[in-house]
């Protein structure tokens, strides 16, 4: 067995801050948080990623179940559960728990760990603080039988708390991953030609991305008159439309845009139907600065949106994004995906950053819509993969 849990040090340096992290604790009722899902080990962690298990988690019968242990107020006392495989990546570059196990290969095993360490810091009994969508029912029942007295806490809001505001560190690698996904898409666009098909351009979208360093996480296409964004053998044909809604992931941190072609010269109605979305979007953007409050942006941009000729099937949107496409500040309910807009009358913090993103389903000309991401500032905010916002023409 790998375990390095005697390898201890004199002062554990956390690459995330402690302070606002105890706060948060404090504040939710939890003594111990254990995190297990890939983003939050991943940022407790200060980046570390195991590769082996970067694009699936099953092995054998069970799956990787990589574990952060941090006890409130005493970061000595932390510890990582990996793979024992990860015994090699911390002889490399250490990493800065004070205890290492690097002796798992399943669910089990990786929650029995758990345990010894949670006894030998004496939070067997405490309140611990865990992610329930990320925790297998195997693992979580044999902490529940063999921590007596134990009481399990969601730490799912702590987590994303402490992750809403960027560090120039993050904000960089968010900032870069946006460059790099609108080099991408325009530089597919610019390659595709009339009879290309969704198959062949989300592929050339694919490779653009992949060349320039990103993980190509996926891509959501149209053309022409259709609004389905799966991919098919359906091919370009002059004078129709593009959408490319794409996101890409560079050193952990994802990029998500969408951005517009046309294959030939836009009629001055496609012109017009590009310049409400802009319209709505800028709007949008008028009100964000830290200290707003999200609604301000919101109720701007639906009061725009009401007032335009495509209302009826346009549609606003906006959420936080950082390490997930769906993460602090959460700004609308429900729309579409399921959760409550608990930010929506907060203050946007500078440092956080939002995906805003306008949406027309027009019922002759197309899937219309621009997606840009914005990071707050103090005077406003801005905007990263800021090009290619117009019609873009293919095969340029």
């Amino acid at each position: 067995m790998n375990d390095n849990a005697g390898q201890t040090r004199q002062a554990a340096v956390t690459p995330f801050d402690t302070a606002k992290l105890d706060r948060l604790m404090e504040e939710a009722g939890i003594d111990v948080v254990v995190a297990t899902s890939k983003h939050n080990t991943q940022y407790l962690m200060g980046g570390y990623k195991f590769i082996f298990f970067a694009a699936m988690d099953a092995i054998g019968h069970s799956r990787y179940l990589p574990m952060v242990i941090y006890e409130k107020g005493a970061p000595d006392h932390a510890a990582y559960v990996g793979n024992r495989m990860e015994g090699a990546e911390h002889q490399n570059n250490p990493f800065w728990t004070p205890a290492v196990h690097t002796a798992t290969w399943g669910t089990q095993d990786a929650a029995g760990l758990a345990v010894e360490h949670l006894k030998k810091i004496g939070k067997s009994g405490g309140r611990i603080g865990i992610e329930p969508a990320f925790l297998p029912s195997d693992a979580r029942d044999l902490l529940a039988s063999r921590l007596d007295g134990a009481r399990f806490v969601d730490a799912t809001h702590v987590l994303e708390r402490l992750r809403a505001v960027k560090t120039p560190d993050e904000l960089a690698r968010l900032r870069r991953a946006s460059e790099l996904i609108t080099d991408s898409m325009l530089a597919t666009m610019a390659a595709a030609r009339a009879g290309s098909t969704k198959m062949e351009i989300i592929e050339q979208l694919r490779r653009e991305e992949t060349n320039r360093g990103l993980h190509f996480e996926y891509c959501l296409l149209t053309l022409g008159s259709s609004h389905n964004r799966a991919g098919s053998p359906q091919a370009w044909v002059e004078g129709e439309i593009l959408s490319i809604d794409s996101g890409g992931n560079y050193h952990g941190y994802i990029g998500d845009l969408c951005r517009m072609a046309v294959l030939g010269e836009p009629d001055a109605e496609l012109e017009d139907l590009l310049a409400e979305v802009e319209c709505i979007q800028q709007a949008a953007f008028a009100k964000v600065r830290a200290g707003a409050a999200g609604s301000e942006m919101i109720v701007a941009a639906e009061a725009e949106l009401k007032a335009s000729p495509s209302a009826a099937f346009t549609d606003f949107f906006c959420h936080g994004m950082g390490l997930i496409a769906h993460e602090a500040p959460f700004l609308m309910t429900n729309h579409p995906v399921t959760y409550d807009g608990i930010d929506a009358d907060k203050p946007l913090e500078a440092g956080s950053v939002i995906s805003v993103e306008t949406t027309m389903l027009h019922p002759k000309r197309g899937f219309i819509k621009l997606e840009d991401t914005l990071a707050i500032t103090d005077g406003g905010y801005e905007m990263f993969g800021d090009r290619g916002r117009g019609w873009n023409r293919g095969g340029a």
